[in-house]
């Protein structure tokens, strides 16, 4: 009987070790392209080549699950965007969807404005790419599951800069130990909460949440700023200054986009 049990009892904890590795080693990643305009003319190039090349070039090679969204305030500001997210299994695949977006830049028929623009009418001032690794706390990307008019939705997204990496690890390890679990609690719908591991300001994470609309936004962050939990938590003297920048982007998501 003893036997049984030890055997027991060291089957188990093999699988339960198991299953914490391979959710941490189950953790996606994420490229988020941002394609900055200058005007609408830009502005129309993008959304045309995303909508008519890329993303359809993307579902044929097994990459379904893109998110395209604007910048809330397109209309008004002078550095107008595009922002794109590419959640992808393993950093093996990153190669291949590499090469799924070369392909349709040799495309010049389906979005010719875009792909066989001329060097002194380009369709875009400039694009930038971010790689992101998900946090333990929630290692997939997940649809939103926000309703309503979609002019409506607000989409947040989130930029943590931190003093050195270790303050930047701090800021992850606050996230995993507590944060997701509030933001989930208090019905953020988050997309994704992710590790910066390349790209123009680091050390940094990034995360984005979503909301039925602007009301609905700013009540979830007043709860979240009154909540007990927070205020203990953001109190502890382990969690001081792990963060010296904040950048917020509102995004509104296109007619296409699958997130």
């Amino acid at each position: 009987m003893r036997t049984f049990l030890f055997l027991f009892f060291l089957l188990f904890t093999i699988t339960v070790a198991g299953q914490k590795n391979g959710a941490k080693n189950n953790r996606e990643y994420l490229v988020i392209r941002v394609y900055h305009a200058a005007d609408t003319i830009q502005l129309a190039a993008i959304d045309h080549y995303l909508q008519a090349s890329l993303l359809p070039t993307l579902n044929q090679n097994g990459f379904s699950r893109t998110g395209v969204f604007q910048a809330v305030d397109n209309d008004t500001a002078k550095d107008k965007r595009f922002y794109v997210f590419l959640p992808f299994s393993s950093l093996s695949q990153l190669e291949k969807l590499n090469g799924v977006i070369d392909k349709t830049l040799a495309d010049t028929l389906t979005a010719s404005a875009y792909t066989n623009a001329l060097y002194n009418a380009p369709p875009y001032s400039r694009m930038e790419s971010i790689l992101l690794q998900a946090f333990e706390g929630m290692p997939q990307v997940k649809s939103s599951s926000v309703k309503g008019d979609i002019q409506e939705r607000v989409y947040e997204l989130r930029s943590y800069e931190s003093a050195t990496e270790a303050l930047h690890q701090n800021k992850v390890r606050m996230f995993n130990l507590g944060e997701i679990d509030l933001f989930q609690r208090l019905g953020f719908k988050a997309v994704f909460y992710g590790q910066v591991i390349a790209g123009s300001q680091m050390p940094n994470l990034m995360y984005m949440t979503s909301f039925d609309n602007k009301t609905s936004r700013d009540d979830h962050w007043r709860m979240f700023g009154n909540d007990p939990n927070w205020k203990t938590m953001s109190a502890k003297p382990e969690y001081q200054h792990n963060v010296s920048k904040i950048t917020i982007t509102f995004l509104r998501p296109t007619s296409y986009s699958k997130l």
